[in-house]
């Protein structure tokens, strides 16, 4: 009986793990690292998480939802690239957030883009298709089945 407790014990446990969340990565070239170790996609989240109506909604509408939160954990390597207005932020993370943007030519937040796990684009994804959690894993899918 006590092996039965136990066994179930570690099982639920395990099931606990699993479910926990996908984490967000600050650093692009870590994330691009773990991609190409995975097979998966990157997804940076240009974003203002405490003064972007747009990006607090998204999310909260769609990146926060179980439903991504366990198509993430399987298939993206998830990157914040954040430029918060109040939050504290390291020069460093600063700096590198603003390459970034540069980079990527970000003109408006939030903004969504996708490498694939060599790093070279795939896609950017519109509002469209960020409206909800499955539409995004949707469209993240074409972008998976295109690279």
């Amino acid at each position: 009986m006590k092996r039965i407790f136990i066994t179930a014990l570690a099982v639920a446990t395990f099931w606990q793990v699993k479910a926990a969340d996908a984490t967000w990565l600050t650093d692009l070239p870590t994330a691009q690292a773990q991609a190409r170790t995975e097979s998966k996609l990157v997804l940076m989240d240009f974003n203002g998480s405490d003064w972007c109506p747009d990006c607090i909604a998204l999310k909260k509408r769609v990146l926060d939802t179980k439903r991504f939160q366990a198509y993430a954990i399987t298939n993206l390597v998830l990157v914040d690239v954040d430029f918060p207005d109040k939050k504290p932020q390291s020069s460093d993370l600063k700096r590198a957030n603003d390459a970034l943007k540069s980079k990527y030519q970000v003109e408006g937040l939030p903004a969504l883009i996708v490498l694939d796990s060599g790093g070279k684009e795939v896609g950017r994804l519109s509002s469209s298709e960020e409206e909800s959690a499955k539409t995004l894993t949707a469209a993240l899918e074409k972008l998976k089945g295109g690279k």
